[in-house]
């Protein structure tokens, strides 16, 4: 199938997905904060509406990117470059102010299961983190010049929301644990932003030695 990356790419882009997904942000400081509040339920809706964000950010780039390849191999490496920039400046951002993952308890009437889900579609439509990350990120993935980019890109986005719905399932499912190991192991949330520091400077450093030669 022409929209299928080989199975090295495949293999190394599951790799930064979980990095990626593990390391706390916005989407899984909600997540955990609605668990807290309102049980797996309160958390199922704001996975599912963070995912579906995700899904609207995944065609948009798909679209807009498979443009810029068909228009200009040149242009698609220069955005490459400037891509694997952004990811080396994400990871010392990592290690210089450590995780954004903020966690506490709500207080008041525990909004609707809608309510949740559409908070959540909010929240992810409007980090300008996760738009970065679809417009900088799945290029890396991809080759200049390729006349299945869109295709590729789009597989790739699905297939980030599908691993993100996995591991947000399961995720809530003992959110009140890894609440509680999060909150009173600060060594273990500094190892995980050395960890996406390394794993995201390691393909900005791999992308940018490749469009040098």
């Amino acid at each position: 199938m022409t929209f299928l990356p080989d199975a090295p790419t495949l293999i190394a882009y599951t790799v930064a997905c979980f990095v990626l997904y593990v390391t706390p942000g916005p989407d899984m400081s909600l997540m955990l904060a609605k668990t807290m509040q309102g049980g797996r339920k309160a958390g199922m809706a704001s996975m599912l509406g963070a995912s579906a964000g995700c899904l609207v950010h995944s065609v948009a780039a798909a679209l807009g990117l498979s443009a810029i390849i068909a228009a200009s191999a040149t242009l698609f490496t220069a955005m490459k470059i400037i891509g694997a920039l952004y990811l080396l400046w994400l990871a010392y951002d990592a290690i210089r102010h450590g995780s954004a993952l903020r966690l506490g308890a709500e207080t008041g009437a525990m909004p609707s299961t809608a309510r949740t889900f559409w908070m959540a579609v909010g929240t992810n439509l409007t980090n300008p983190k996760v738009v970065l990350f679809f417009i900088t990120f799945l290029p890396q993935f991809i080759a200049a010049g390729d006349a299945h980019a869109a295709g590729k890109l789009l597989f790739l986005g699905v297939y980030f929301v599908a691993f993100a719905i996995v591991m947000g399932f399961l995720l809530v499912l003992v959110a009140e644990r890894f609440i509680e190991v999060m909150k009173a192991s600060p060594k273990v949330m500094r190892a995980i932003d050395y960890t996406f520091a390394g794993v995201f400077g390691f393909f900005a450093v791999h992308v940018l030695r490749t469009e040098a030669r």
